[in-house]
């Protein structure tokens, strides 16, 4: 594994990371013992960054990671991230909340909370969350401030109402099929030294070469509705797929590895949060890290992820 830094912060983080959204109904792994050989696996791994929600089932997420970490005696290892969502930031439900995650996660501090999305339909004044949270820091119950789901404004007007913390990461969807993140939100983190957790770098799935235009499984999960599987757009993925297998096949790499190492070795910014359901899916994300594909084949594949164009109006 090999490891970057969280912001200008000096911790240390694995350039993969785990996240941890699949612990939950959404994406159907429910049983604890599956997630903590998951959360083990990922140690062996080298990977030292691991990032949860409060809305991932409804707590479930929380409460598998504490768990598993208590009872492996990992919690020193790991940087735990969470997040608190946008329906969660008024004044008084910002303390409930992370009293709710702290007794979770089993820690007396969370090392990296995140505003999970802007409170777009409640009102909330921005300084009001912002300040909750720095006061939470002063408080010695949060390490670190980052944001999710944030535009460059929003970050501004968020980084404006701290006064004496900085928000030192921002996680938003990015990938090689998606790569919207890279008009102003990378160049962004990169000017100010924040780390970009990038979710879903693996387009849920569509970039691993497990489905085909002719094999696109009925999704009982959160992909159901996703436009990536559209098979306007699935067809686009498909052959940017094929180009993935073509270059991982001169390095011993899958499609998944060499599409999260495009990301890694695009920015030093860049941290992606693959989930997993199993150890063999950790030992595959790991890979994605600690190795260079040429200046040749990362063009080849810049080339390919440059023809997709993914379609969200689907009615």
């Amino acid at each position: 594994m090999e490891y970057t830094f969280l912001g200008n912060t000096g911790e240390k983080i694995s350039r993969i990371g785990l996240g941890a959204w699949q612990f939950s109904e959404s994406w159907g792994l429910t049983e604890y013992e599956a997630a903590k050989r998951v959360i083990q696996e990922a140690h062996a791994q080298g990977i030292n960054l691991i990032d949860t929600a409060e809305v991932y089932g409804r707590g479930m997420s929380e409460e598998f990671v504490g768990r598993a970490l208590m009872e492996l005696g990992l919690r020193d290892s790991f940087l735990v991230a969470s997040k608190i969502p946008g329906d969660f930031l008024a004044e008084h439900d910002v303390y409930k909340a992370v009293e709710r995650s702290l007794k979770r996660l089993q820690v007396e501090e969370i090392d990296l909370m995140q505003v999970h999305w802007p409170p777009c339909w409640h009102n909330i004044p921005t300084c009001e969350y912002m300040r909750a949270l720095e006061k939470l820091v002063h408080m010695g119950k949060l390490r670190y401030i980052g944001l999710s789901n944030f535009p460059p404004v929003l970050i501004d007007e968020a980084r404006y109402c701290l006064s004496t913390e900085d928000v030192v990461s921002i996680q938003v969807r990015y990938n090689l099929a998606e790569r919207d993140a890279e008009k102003e939100i990378l160049p962004y983190a990169e000017r100010e030294g924040l780390t970009l957790l990038a979710w879903s770098p693996l387009a849920k799935g569509a970039l691993t070469g497990k489905y085909t235009p002719d094999n696109l499984p009925r999704f009982q999960d959160v992909r159901s509705g996703e436009a990536v599987f559209h098979p306007e757009n699935f067809a686009q993925v498909y052959k940017l797929v094929e180009v993935l297998a073509e270059v991982g096949s001169k390095y011993g790499k899958s499609p998944s590895q060499v599409a999260l190492n495009w990301l890694v070795s695009s920015s030093p910014v860049v941290v992606p949060i693959p989930g997993a359901k199993s150890e063999e899916q950790v030992r595959s994300n790991a890979g994605g890290a600690g190795w260079r594909m040429s200046y040749e084949d990362w063009l080849r594949i810049e080339e390919a992820s440059s023809r997709v164009r993914i379609t969200r109006v689907l009615w």
